[in-house]
């Protein structure tokens, strides 16, 4: 028997909740400490039972989680394996609430974990860290989508192969982490892991790709109104290609440079971004080129457009709330940023979108070439846990 404990109520958490509790031998418990999640989750189960549809394979997964609470006391205690598919700037939120309740030797998932999922877990765990076994995934198993809230939800898509790192804390797990995983998940996608957990952190794409896209189109803009939102991937020029191409490289330097200095940190899989793309959406891009031919043929993100706010008269302007800004800076570059201020590497091309991209949230991370800005206590880069040397990153 596993006992399985998804936190969040949002998409993901409905699929994972679903097809997990349809699994043999199997309980899962939700937790939400978002609002009144809870108890909606748990209302709309009365006589009912969630059904997860998955239209490419046209299967049907129809189970019930056991427990749905906000309280962690009642779904936390004897958990083995605890999955977080809540956005990263709400993990210490969750780290907070199953610290005093989770057994040693449970696992703990980041689904996706994002950068810093680490440094969050230690900084906020404490020596509890060190009984738990963290594994952070590169982003979720599929695309889904929620139907009706507690009732039904829906996968679009779902990944062929889903790249991790674990990091085995004491005592190990009863079982096997990634089993025990995949056991929950079924045959796809093929969960991987290896190397370091830091490679999470630095091969986090959406750090790179969200911010330095925002940059590309918007870096110049003379604040004039436009008719329609453009095209967010398949708009990106030359200039915003180049510049996500840079800030990746730049996150691959300092991968290589750690691997240099410590031989024993296996961080190969952090890659370039075109690789990324090529290993990801292999089967989506039409035009394989380069990076900017990759994303104009990429039918995986046909149609999606820039973040923006429409005025009355129906022109737009752009958004620089958003989360491609508000959360890929402080849970995503900056903590790269950080990473790379330790290792006393140059990072022009990833400060220059940083520098532009705080600006626009009223944020202060960067200043004159450190991060130590007043809100950078706000963000995960090690910096905001203390962490000051290399050893200490690598948990050390």
């Amino acid at each position: 028997m596993v006992v399985a404990l998804v936190c969040g109520g949002g998409n993901a958490a409905h699929v994972l909740a679903g097809m997990g509790a349809s699994r043999p031998d199997t309980e899962v418990r939700v937790l939400t400490l978002y609002a009144d999640e809870a108890e909606r989750w748990e209302k709309a189960l009365e006589g009912t039972t969630l059904c997860v549809t998955s239209k490419p394979d046209k299967k049907s997964y129809t189970a019930n989680p056991t427990k749905v609470s906000k309280d962690p006391a009642k779904v936390v205690p004897g958990s083995d394996i605890i999955m977080i598919t809540v956005p990263a700037f709400a993990h210490a939120q969750y780290f907070s609430a199953i610290k005093p309740h989770m057994k040693e030797g449970v696992v703990i998932v980041g689904l996706p974990g994002r950068a810093g999922f680490d440094f969050a877990a230690h900084g906020i765990l404490g020596e509890k860290a060190s009984c738990c076994t963290l594994i952070s995934f590169e982003s979720l198993p599929w695309a889904c989508r929620l139907t009706e809230y507690g009732l039904s939800a829906s996968i679009l898509g779902t990944k062929q192969v889903l790249q991790g790192a674990m990091q085995l804390g004491t005592p190990n797990p009863p079982q096997d982490p990634v089993a025990m995983m995949q056991r929950l998940l079924g045959e796809r996608p093929v969960l991987k892991t290896s190397g370091h957990l830091l490679s999470m952190t630095l091969m986090a794409v959406n750090s790179y790709i969200h911010p330095s896209i925002m940059y590309g189109r918007w870096h110049d803009y003379d604040g004039l109104p436009l008719k329609d939102a453009p095209l967010f991937y398949q708009g990106v020029d030359e200039m915003a290609a180049n510049m996500l191409t840079k800030t990746s490289d730049e996150g691959v330097s300092v991968a290589k440079e750690i691997m240099k200095l410590r031989p024993a940190v296996d961080l190969t899989t952090v890659t370039p971004i075109i690789e990324w793309y090529q290993r990801c959406y292999s089967g989506e891009i039409g035009d394989p080129t380069n990076l900017m031919t990759s994303l104009h043929t990429n039918k995986a993100y046909d149609g999606l457009k820039h973040p923006v706010t429409e005025n009355e008269d129906e022109s737009v302007v752009p958004n620089f709330k958003y989360r491609y800004l508000t959360e890929d800076l402080p849970f995503g570059l900056a903590v790269v940023r950080g990473v790379a201020e330790i290792m006393k590497i140059s990072t022009p091309n990833i400060d220059k979108v940083l520098l532009w991209g705080q600006e626009k949230i009223g944020k202060e991370y960067l200043v004159q070439g450190k991060l130590n800005g007043k809100d950078v206590c706000e963000t995960r880069a090690p910096q905001a846990y203390g962490l000051t040397t290399l050893d200490a990153v690598l948990g050390f």
